[in-house]
């Protein structure tokens, strides 16, 4: 049995139409989010923010002249910085700038580079990892699986000195040093 409304919830549901509300994009981004084991939603948000703002960059720099050195200098400014990133395969072509999505970012994720280099079997036991404290960038121990690897960092992605999952990888390829211990 549900209890009857006050009148001032009655009122506030006057306002709310539950069977007609504006349309999302939410299969779309439930798929992507699937796909590449988001957690967050703001990330996603986030990600679609600056592919589109990327998008009207590009498109802003394709509208002036060809031949002015202003156009000239900015594509290849902001193809460099796509292409470090690893967003774009290549860095000739400003075509490219016009396709970078959510997806692209998505792909530079660290656990989805911990796939890519064969060092884990799959995404969420990447994610697991990443959270757990097994994975560092650089020097960095990294616990966040939002973290953006670049293409310089790439190399760099490997697992902690103290990180039992490297005692394992280092005793099965009998590798393991007992001075270590």
């Amino acid at each position: 049995m549900v209890r009857k409304l006050k009148f001032h919830e009655q009122k506030l549901l006057k306002k709310v139409d539950f069977f007609n509300w504006k349309e999302t994009n939410s299969l779309h981004e439930g798929k992507v989010m699937r796909k590449y084991n988001l957690q967050k939603r703001s990330d996603y948000t986030a990600y679609n923010h600056l592919a589109r703002q990327i998008r009207e960059l590009a498109r802003k720099i394709a509208d002036i002249d060809p031949k002015h050195p202003f156009r000239t200098e900015m594509s290849a400014l902001l193809l460099e910085k796509l292409y470090v990133i690893g967003l774009i395969p290549t860095k000739w072509d400003l075509e490219l700038a016009n396709n970078i999505s959510a997806s692209s970012f998505c792909r530079r994720r660290l656990p989805l580079v911990l796939v890519r280099n064969k060092m884990s079997e799959n995404l969420n036991h990447a994610t697991q990892m990443v959270e757990h404290g097994h994975v560092r960038v650089g020097v960095e121990v990294v616990k966040d699986p939002a973290f953006l690897v670049s293409r310089t960092l790439e190399d760099f992605v490997t697992w902690v000195d103290g990180s039992a999952i490297r005692k394992h990888l280092l005793e099965y390829n009998d590798m393991r040093d007992d001075f270590e211990l």
